[in-house]
């Protein structure tokens, strides 16, 4: 992964505070808020979940999933999703408010990490109005996004 476009999306959600997860479910895609982890992005994104959930289930069929995030731009993350129950990284990563959202411990044998390592992503400037309704437009028209010259695709090699 080019160090550019890591710092690049590194900074479009750095501050975003809730990612929508997207899975694929036996009915087709399903997509859910989840937390956005504190920790700085290095080309992995990591979420908490409990073993119980849907979501859980959906990733243990299915491993591609799309991480969407809105903040100072719209952010879609493409990626593939591992379940990872390791104590230590969940002791890492958790903070109060999981205790708060999820009712419970990160040591709680249920509680799991999502990891999600980034293969692509592609991101809109939310500066201009018009370039937003102009994609929208164009998108609902059938015309794809290069038409509409306003949105930039990142392709993550890990190497």
């Amino acid at each position: 992964m080019k160090q550019e476009e890591l710092e690049t999306l590194r900074d479009l959600i750095k501050d975003v505070d809730t990612a929508m997860l997207t899975t694929v479910s036996d009915e087709g895609l399903v997509s859910r808020p989840m937390k956005t982890q504190e920790v700085e992005f290095d080309g992995d994104l990591w979420f908490f979940t409990k073993k119980e959930t849907d979501k859980y289930r959906e990733i243990l069929h299915e491993k591609d999933v799309n991480v969407a995030y809105v903040g100072k731009s719209y952010v879609s993350v493409r990626g593939r999703a591992e379940i990872v129950d390791d104590l230590a990284k969940k002791k890492e990563l958790w903070s109060k408010a999981y205790e708060k959202i999820m009712q419970t411990t990160y040591d709680d044998p249920d509680v799991i990490l999502i990891k999600i390592e980034a293969e692509a992503a592609e991101y809109w400037e939310s500066g201009s109005l018009i370039k937003n309704i102009a994609f929208m437009y164009k998108r609902m028209r059938g015309k794809d996004a290069e038409s509409a010259e306003i949105n930039e695709t990142v392709e993550l090699d890990k190497e």
